[in-house]
């Protein structure tokens, strides 16, 4: 069993996400299981479907090369070898290509400890619709984990937040 840790905002919990290198696809497959009202997955299923995540991103950035690799740090060949390994952290580029692999939006945030509140600090794949994106929180060191509410559904329209 995971464990959930209550944040200080209504009635959003945060699943916590190993650190082993998948936490962004784990927290984004496990954030979409609860998006469309499966249960959350065993740690086993969330790191095959992280690891199939992953796989996927990959090759929507080779799909999308002259649209992303001006972004990427380095040679965008290197940075995909690279991607391809289980135990390398995503960011930013990862989250962009895997809403539009899932074709579902992702909302990432902070929590903001002066002001008990989350912050909104990027949302990606609103093309795909900005109701019930998948949450992910960001601690600010690399590490992601899932948000979702008490009732276990993933709609978070009376949270607190702020866009910064």
């Amino acid at each position: 069993m995971r464990s959930a840790q209550l944040l200080p905002v209504n009635n959003l919990s945060m699943i916590s996400i190993p650190g082993d290198g998948r936490c962004l696809f784990r927290s984004v497959v496990h954030g979409a299981c609860l998006r469309t009202g499966k249960p959350s997955p065993t740690k086993s299923l969330e790191k095959e479907l992280a690891d199939e995540l992953r796989a996927n991103v990959v090759n929507e950035f080779i799909k999308r090369r002259a649209d992303s690799e001006w972004y990427l740090d380095g040679d965008f060949d290197t940075y995909i070898t690279h991607m391809r390994q289980p135990h390398v952290w995503g960011g930013e580029p990862e989250l962009l290509m895997a809403s539009h692999v899932l074709k579902m939006p992702i909302s990432v945030y902070m929590l903001d400890k002066k002001s008990n509140t989350l912050k909104t600090i990027a949302e990606y794949g609103q093309g795909y619709g900005k109701e019930n994106p998948i949450h992910v929180l960001y601690d600010g060191y690399g590490h992601y984990d899932v948000l979702k509410n008490q009732s276990g559904r993933s709609e978070y329209r009376k949270i607190r937040t702020k866009t910064i």
